[in-house]
């Protein structure tokens, strides 16, 4: 890995659950798990079942420090913790970021309730790696690893839900997801964050024609993120946190529309990699 290599690899990109068969081929069935690589650093977002196919390939490449940040803690975002294999192993170094339920529950306490019994077979306990759990509020900067900055902000969702902008060597990332947005209006404080990102990835989980039947579930469509995207000055758009419903000929058609507005736009697949 170059060292000064700015990579987004997609190793999920669907949501709710995870999905498979024939209509599901070219965009995949993994839910939420992106990979942001600066030089050597390991940065990963969410834990869907994508994390076990990150994992693996991490572990292979030698990869020994990362650092989880979740969004939120809906099961389509954290089924995959369990099985990433590095924190099993002893050779490793693992961080946990959330932020979306401070003064509610820490990041410590979430994992401690999600992986364990009846749930999962074991708790946290088994855990061979080296494991450290960080809290923090939305709308603080972050600074995981040296040189990288990760600015957070709160987003539209059910249960809450944080945006991350990853900026190093004078390039970034906006990832955001899951939100909504409300109709007709472009949200001021969304499009100061991500102004000027290289890369925005959004939530497109509905069409505008689904909108009004799905108000209040704390998504929104690929169309208001080219506007927003537009708006801000950002020349890439991925379209992310695909229904599971969605085939990839109904994906390849919203991928279309959108892209007639903003040429920019492209719909996420699992296992892409964009270099920034």
């Amino acid at each position: 890995m170059q060292e000064n290599t700015f990579r987004v690899r997609f190793w999920g990109v669907r949501g709710s659950l995870p999905v498979s068969g024939e209509q599901f081929l070219r965009y995949g069935g993994n839910t939420p798990c992106i990979e942001v690589r600066c030089g050597s650093e390991v940065l990963i977002f969410d834990a869907g079942s994508g994390l076990r196919e990150a994992g693996l390939a991490l572990m292979a490449e030698g990869v020994a420090e990362y650092d989880v940040f979740f969004t939120h803690t809906h099961y389509d975002h954290i089924i995959g913790l369990p099985y990433f294999k590095p924190i099993y192993r002893c050779s490793s170094a693992v961080r946990f970021w959330s932020g979306h339920l401070h003064g509610t529950m820490s990041t410590q306490e979430m994992i401690n309730d999600f992986m364990r019994p009846p749930w999962f077979p074991v708790g946290p306990g088994i855990c061979q790696a080296s494991l450290d759990c960080v809290d923090f509020r939305p709308g603080e900067t972050l600074s995981p690893r040296k040189g990288v900055s990760i600015r957070t902000m709160s987003l539209v969702h059910p249960g809450g839900c944080v945006g991350y902008r990853v900026d190093w060597g004078g390039r970034a990332v906006a990832l955001i997801y899951d939100t909504e947005h409300e109709a007709g209006i472009l949200d001021p404080t969304l499009l100061e964050f991500i102004a000027g990102a290289d890369l925005m990835v959004y939530d497109c989980t509905y069409l505008r024609s689904e909108m009004p039947t799905y108000r209040g579930y704390g998504h929104s469509t690929g169309m208001h993120g080219a506007k927003l995207a537009q708006t801000a000055g950002v020349p890439r758009l991925a379209m992310f946190h695909h229904d599971p419903s969605r085939t990839d000929v109904e994906i390849a058609a919203m991928e279309e529309e959108v892209q007639a507005f903003f040429e920019g736009a492209f719909a996420a697949r699992d296992h892409q990699i964009i270099e920034l």
